[in-house]
């Protein structure tokens, strides 16, 4: 039994498929399968059930030796890291992880400050849903993650970075143009723009604004699939209204004939971004290292939390 056949075993069972699995590895499909069958083999048991049609089905004593391999794989890594964290917590590979809707605005304030301060950190960026990011972190294919609060997983810490407004973003011809706010219990009687599921930011924004979703539906398009920066392009065609992070507006970056942006009646609806990692994560340097580094950052309108 060899660390590199726990790792197809878990790939399969990710990918649910042979083929897609092997792709993921870098191997061939006929290297990945055969490595399977002689672990199998070894241990005189059938992992997975497969058919004609290229479905899978894992057994119910192969769940059982995944379940096992995902906790040998994460303490073969946490001997990686704790051999790294001997020599510089702050050099070689940091994989970490971003929300969509916070990488854009984030990042490219972040690494250029962080390459400058700490060259020897080489970051390895991943943006995801907030749910395909935890089972990463919890695997330890991803060192930390960045996220949005409410955030709370068993074995996971948390820090908050900074609070972030919400702001509403109209066609730069709207009728509430002139106004100074906007109160969120009227967003329901707009054409108004949302997120597709699985996006946190898209409930928060429900959660702002519970009515917005049980008013006339159809003023209330979900864009699956879609990205805030695709919603705002269809705002300055006016098809709609949309709300947006505070951090996604940037001087110079809209036309102001074509989008106006307008904050919300007090109290702003807003959100608590913070950085998670695994609680026995050996290089704590490296995290406080990118949370000090993300709080300098020149982030339009947020407020950071100490």
């Amino acid at each position: 039994m060899t660390l590199t056949e726990l790792r197809y075993i878990v790939a399969v069972s990710q990918k649910n498929h042979f083929g897609k699995a092997a792709q993921a590895c870098f191997v061939s499909q006929p290297t990945l399968s055969i490595a399977i069958k002689k672990l199998e083999s070894e241990l005189e048991i059938r992992l997975f059930e497969r058919s004609s049609k290229n479905e899978i089905r894992i057994t119910e004593i192969g769940q059982q030796v995944i379940n096992q391999a995902y906790i040998v794989l994460q303490e073969a890594r946490l001997l990686g890291e704790i051999a790294q964290q001997g020599k510089d917590p702050l050099s070689g590979p940091f994989k970490l992880g971003v929300i969509y809707t916070i990488g854009p605005y984030l990042l490219p304030s972040l690494i250029p400050v962080l390459t400058k301060s700490v060259p020897n950190l080489k970051l390895i960026i991943e943006e995801n849903f907030t749910a395909n990011l935890f089972q990463s972190l919890k695997q330890g294919t991803l060192d930390a993650i960045i996220i949005s609060y409410p955030f709370e997983e068993p074995g996971i810490e948390t820090a908050p970075l900074y609070e972030e407004p919400f702001i509403v973003a109209l066609p730069g011809n709207h009728a509430w143009k002139d106004r100074d706010t906007i109160p969120t219990d009227e967003l329901a009687s707009q054409d108004l723009m949302l997120l597709g599921a699985g996006h946190c930011f898209r409930d928060q924004v429900i959660r702002a604004c519970p009515n917005c979703m049980s008013g006339n539906s159809e003023l209330t398009r979900t864009l699956e699939g879609g990205s805030l920066e695709t919603i705002r392009h269809m705002v300055a065609a006016g098809t709609g209204i949309t709300v947006l992070p505070r951090t996604s507006i940037m001087p110079g970056q809209i036309n102001e004939n074509m989008i106006d942006i307008k904050p919300f009646e007090p109290p702003a609806p807003s959100r608590i971004v913070a950085i998670a990692w695994r609680k026995h994560y050996p290089r704590k340097a490296a995290i406080e290292t990118i949370r000090d580094t993300i709080q300098t950052c020149p982030l339009s309108g947020v407020e950071i939390i100490h």
